[in-house]
């Protein structure tokens, strides 16, 4: 079974507008522990993407060090925007994509994060971090579907997942070994099975 975006992706997706100060930007990204927002117009359009380089980058001192001094205006100094460090290039997929057109995306375009369109108007994102979750705990989830798949079975079989490989312990006879192999073979993720 393939894994779609739309099973990953986090929604809905944490929005700024070209407007939004940059200020309230680092809170959203430091609150909400991620790493670039999508911009959108009034309407919800995407225009643009801001990530957590490009504030940093903006808000932070140019030459290392603190001004001794702060600039006296006589003027009111409007807040920096999103507009002022936004990129108009934006990379995104569609919901419905495979898992493997972000990974492609992110792994080609050095690009962390990729909001997800759906006829237009973003409505979740996908990142790197979602990607090192699903891998992280995949062996556990693999381990359990199979065992959940395989226990009407015979609830004696011993599951076994390493780097999506399964290996079941305890059919004896050939159509036991057929139907183990199988059933643990159409679990998603699942990229091997041995039958012991």
């Amino acid at each position: 079974m393939t894994m779609l975006i739309r099973d990953l992706m986090s929604a809905p997706a944490v929005t700024v507008t070209a407007e939004t100060p940059i200020t309230l930007a680092l809170r959203l990204l430091d609150d909400r522990k991620i790493t670039a927002m999508p911009v959108v117009d009034a309407t919800g359009v995407l225009v643009g993407i801001v990530s957590e380089a490009d504030i940093v980058q903006d808000t932070a001192p140019t030459d290392g060090h603190v001004p001794n001094a702060a600039v006296w205006t006589t003027t009111d100094t409007p807040p920096r925007r999103i507009a002022d460090v936004m990129s108009h290039l934006v990379v995104t997929v569609d919901p419905d994509d495979e898992l493997d057109v972000a990974i492609d995306l992110m792994w080609s375009t050095m690009v962390k994060s990729l909001p997800v369109l759906d006829h237009g108007r973003v409505v979740g994102m996908i990142s790197r971090s979602d990607v090192i979750h699903l891998l992280a705990g995949r062996d556990d989830r693999i381990r359990a579907e199979v065992h959940e798949i395989i226990r009407p079975e015979n609830p004696d079989w011993q599951i076994e997942a390493h780097d999506g490989i399964v290996t079941v312990t305890g059919p004896a006879d050939p159509r036991e070994r057929n139907l183990a192999g199988v059933l643990a073979g159409s679990i998603r993720g699942v990229i091997a099975v041995h039958i012991r």
